[in-house]
């Protein structure tokens, strides 16, 4: 089995304890680009979300290989892929292909599969890399597992207040 190309962060400690058998819940968040995917993955408990890190695009099916291997190392069994809407609230060119791409990780992947409206947080992490310091060469590096993050952030943040009310 041939991986495309992934750079990822070191393990998560949390990862230990889903080995144990103690994870009730992993969700994977993904920022969809067209030269890369930004990963992130909640917490065991599902509250926090954590870059994890990115994979370079080769094709569709080696991207959904590397993403297959991925919800397997990480027992993820929930993916929230971020939905590029654009601001007037309408689907576009951009959003069809993410749709496309979500059609055929469903046909693969035996895990729940959700989109969630990303307006705006390919520029919240760019906001919050330049306050952070970060030079335009690191900020390209990690925008898009921090814009992963800030999707999946989000959408743990709602589910929580679904969950409170």
């Amino acid at each position: 089995m041939t991986l495309a190309k992934i750079a990822l962060d070191k393990p998560l400690k949390a990862d230990l304890a889903c080995r144990r058998g103690c994870c009730p819940l992993r969700i994977m968040g993904l920022d969809m680009g067209s030269k890369t995917i930004g990963v992130a993955l909640s917490d065991e408990l599902g509250i926090v979300a954590n870059a994890v890190g990115t994979i370079s695009r080769q094709s569709i099916d080696k991207d959904l290989e590397t993403i297959a291997h991925l919800v397997s190392k990480h027992e993820v069994n929930r993916i929230v892929v971020g939905l590029p809407i654009r601001m007037a609230g309408t689907v576009g060119i951009e959003a069809k292909k993410v749709l496309q791409f979500v059609e055929k990780m469903r046909r693969t992947l035996s895990v729940s599969i959700t989109t969630w409206d990303e307006r705006l947080s390919t520029v919240q992490a760019k906001r919050v890399l330049l306050e952070a310091g970060l030079s335009r060469k690191k900020r390209k590096k990690v925008i898009d597992k921090t814009a992963a993050t800030l999707i999946l952030q989000s959408y743990l943040d709602t589910e929580q207040t679904r969950a409170s009310s």
